[in-house]
């Protein structure tokens, strides 16, 4: 092994030799006789089944081409992007050109939006000539849902914004028979996260039951991934969502570039930073409240598929989360916009901080329901026979 441990670590504190991560992130975190932790073979084998080789990423997007053709033979549009006008998203749009494929874009709008943000998304989809839905949620309703998530204390607030994304693409999918949803997740870039920084971002019986104890605002626009969005459009209608990075070779640094250089794209400076509340909540929630710096994963994930080194990674993790001007200035925003004192503000990041399954959780129908259990094959097996065609 090349790569030396950090040396600058609070005693009884272990690190991964090869990544950044170490024990305070995970306390569970496991190591073999190198040294290495868990996350770097869960990270190979993510790697292994949703990349693979140069030959398994050609047959994948031969495939996946093909089948958004045939799909979308005789229809205005073949597939579905989410827009936010960061990196990830931005190449999924460029791929998709290149591919020759005709895709309808959406741009989730929770009222956080960054100006720069806004310029990228009209610079993307005015030079690749692609239309543009701009999903506006009710920011009342909105507003006290992330109210709601702060009073309950959990960590994953952002589980709103994520839950809220998916459910809209699908039901835009569906208005527009549209089965193909191209997304910007990936594993050489994201695949990386200890498990107790984030809650399942899909789990609607969850936020109803944190919104259900602290909110107050009817949620009647919200739109939710409930067993509608889970078994009729997916299962169903076999509405998909496809990881198109996975697809092709995929570097963070040299995508910059390219966006930059062909569609004028301007950086945020951090990975989801298009969004001044993301801004907030990853540079100074995280680390003040929670303990967490998530540039840690991102950039461990950057170190396991090849694109930085782990001494250029400590450099960066070495640099201020957030600049103190632009802090001060995004705090004073957020309470404002939020319409909290800063009084209010202190008491809620004061509180003790609480797990996400205090709440309740959705559990499958097959546990809510018993009656249903004995439809399970033959739910099975309509699934099957949906994924092949």
């Amino acid at each position: 092994m090349t790569d030396k441990p950090s040396t600058a670590l609070p005693a009884g504190v272990r690190q991964c030799r090869k990544g950044i991560l170490d024990t305070r992130d995970d306390p569970a975190m496991r190591f073999d006789e190198h040294g290495v932790c868990h996350y770097y073979e869960d990270y190979l084998a993510q790697y292994r089944e949703k990349v693979g080789s140069p030959e398994m990423q050609q047959d994948r997007l031969s495939a996946l081409t093909a089948a958004i053709g045939k799909a979308g033979r005789g229809k205005r549009y073949d597939s579905l992007i989410g827009l936010s006008g960061g990196v990830d998203s931005t190449v999924v749009a460029l791929q998709a050109k290149r591919l020759g494929f005709r895709p309808l874009c959406v741009h989730f709008d929770n009222g956080w939006n960054s100006e720069l943000a806004v310029k990228n998304i009209e610079n993307i989809v005015g030079k690749l000539g692609f239309d543009l839905i701009t999903y506006v949620i009710n920011w009342e309703e909105f507003r006290d849902l992330q109210l709601s998530y702060l009073k309950a204390s959990v960590i994953d607030i952002e589980v709103i914004t994520d839950h809220a994304i998916f459910a809209s693409l699908y039901r835009l999918a569906r208005k527009h028979g549209i089965r193909y949803i191209l997304s910007g997740t990936n594993v050489v870039t994201e695949a990386v996260l200890p498990p107790g920084w984030i809650y399942n971002k899909v789990d609607h019986v969850n936020i109803r039951a944190i919104h259900r104890a602290f909110g107050s605002v009817p949620l009647k626009t919200f739109p939710f991934m409930d067993w509608r969005v889970k078994k009729l459009y997916q299962t169903v209608l076999g509405i998909r969502s496809v990881s198109l990075l996975d697809l092709i070779d995929y570097n963070k640094a040299r995508a910059k570039e390219e966006i930059t250089r062909e569609l004028g794209w301007c950086d945020y400076g951090g990975k989801h930073y298009e969004s001044i509340w993301t801004r907030f909540y990853q540079g100074y929630i995280l680390p003040e409240k929670f303990g967490v710096d998530k540039r840690k994963a991102h950039l461990t994930n950057l170190i396991y598929s090849g694109q930085i080194t782990k001494e250029e990674a400590l450099a960066e993790l070495a640099r201020p989360a957030y600049e103190p001007g632009q802090l001060r200035e995004d705090r004073e925003f957020v309470l404002k916009k939020l319409g909290l004192s800063g009084e209010e503000w202190e008491e809620l990041m004061a509180r003790p901080v609480r797990r996400h399954a205090e709440f309740a959780a959705e559990r499958s129908v097959y546990a809510a329901h018993p009656w249903l259990r004995p439809l399970k094959p033959l739910a099975d097996l309509g699934r099957r026979v949906l994924k092949r065609h």
